[in-house]
This record gives structure tokens, sequence and C-alpha cells, in this order.
């Protein structure tokens, strides 16, 4: 073999072993044209972090890390957590791919993420963990519907919409008022209303007949009260 063939076979090989460490780089974080990609930390039921970005799951809404639902038996528990925990289930150690453009106003990019072919966003909507954010996109209306058919996640009982949760306590803020949940007495038994909900400015509270103002859900639930039914 001529030094000339021995020289560029050299060369090939050294090419070769040099691209290695990128590699390795590439599936921990790489930017990609169009997309992010690599291993991702979970945020809560919609949000990630990857590769640097804060990344909002496009069309889909999930309840906040600090927002409680009710069960099939009205028992309290925190759906937040759970939905967190879920996506946090499905992402693993798997290396997500990341496509979009768009950023919200908070600057998070709003993206679909995928797991090989796996859509994540429509699996949260798909798992009940996340509903379709329809005032911005109706892509995942058909995996809520079935999601809602088999009651799974948050279709298992009662819960507030994410966005109809965060209105309320916007609200709350805007009051400056943080004891301003109403825990009324009714033939119903004991219900809290929250700031911006449906009965909330028809509520009256008579502390004379065991009614009482709350400073949170989780207060108002230890306490004994429910949120109501059909709110």
């Amino acid at each position: 073999m001529s030094f000339a063939l021995v020289g560029v076979f050299s060369l090939i090989a050294g090419t070769t072993l040099g691209l290695t460490p990128d590699m390795t780089s590439y599936e921990k974080a790489a930017s990609l044209p169009g997309g992010v990609s690599g291993l991702a930390h979970v945020v809560d039921g919609d949000t990630i972090r990857l590769n640097g970005e804060k990344i909002r799951l496009n069309g889909i809404d999930a309840p906040e890390s600090d927002q409680t639902c009710f069960d099939d038996h009205t028992e309290s528990y925190a759906c937040g957590t759970q939905s967190g925990a879920y996506l946090k289930s499905l992402v693993g150690k798997n290396t997500l791919r990341c496509d979009g453009s768009e950023r919200d106003k908070y600057g998070r990019l709003l993206a679909t993420c995928y797991i090989g072919d796996r859509d994540i966003n429509g699996e949260m909507v798909r798992s009940g963990w996340a509903v379709a954010f329809r005032r911005y996109s109706e892509r995942y209306l058909p995996e809520e519907h079935a999601a809602k058919a088999a009651k799974a996640g948050l279709w298992q009982g009662n819960f507030r919409m994410p966005w109809v949760w965060r209105q309320d306590q916007r609200v709350a803020v805007h009051d400056g008022n943080s004891c301003n949940i109403k825990g009324n007495i009714s033939d119903s038994g004991r219900i809290y209303h929250l700031p911006g909900s449906r009965w909330y400015n028809a509520t009256q509270i008579n502390e004379k007949k065991g009614e009482r103002w709350f400073c949170s859900e989780l207060e108002a639930l230890a306490a004994g009260w429910r949120s109501p039914r059909y709110d």
C-alpha cells in the first residue's frame, strides 16, 4: 500500500474518531435545525427544560403544580403533582426531539416533542393528565375526548380547567386578600367557592352559622369543605 493511501485512511479514521465526542454530546443535548434534542428536565405537566431552553408543550394545558382536583370519591388529590410525575415517567432517560419556532409571552419555546415518532404532547392529553388548550389549538381534542370517555387521569372525577384555575388565582391576588375563599354551608354540604368561580359573588358568608373564610384550597379541604362539583 502506498504512503498516500495510508495517509488518506489515517485522515478518515481520525475524522471518524473526532466525531465520537460530538455524537456523545448530541445524545445529551444538541440543537438541530428547526428543533432541539436531548435529555429533558420536567418542570410540570406541560413544561420542560431542554438544552438551555424552557419549552412549553404546544397545544396542551396541564394543571399547575399546586393545583388540586377531586377523584371519583370526591377526595382531593394533588393533580398538578401527578400530571408532572406522569410526564416524567414518559420522558424518563429518553432523548426528546422538540420541534417549534414560536415563543409565548414568557419567552418559552412552543414546541411539539417526540420520543422517536411518539407525540408526547398528545400522549399527555390521551392519558388524561393534560387537556387540549383549545384557546390556541384544537389539535388534541380527539385525544381529550378519548380520555374523558375512559375517565382517565383528571377525568376520573372533578377538576377545574387549568386556565380557569389560574384565572381564579389572579383574581385573588388582584383583590389583595389572601383569605378570600368563601366557605359556605348549605343543604348540599360544606362547599368552598374560589374568587372568579360561578357562585362566588352570590355567596354570602354568615360566620354565626359556622361559615368562614379560607386562605387556600388546602386549608378549606383540611377543614372539611369541598369544591362545587358542577361549578
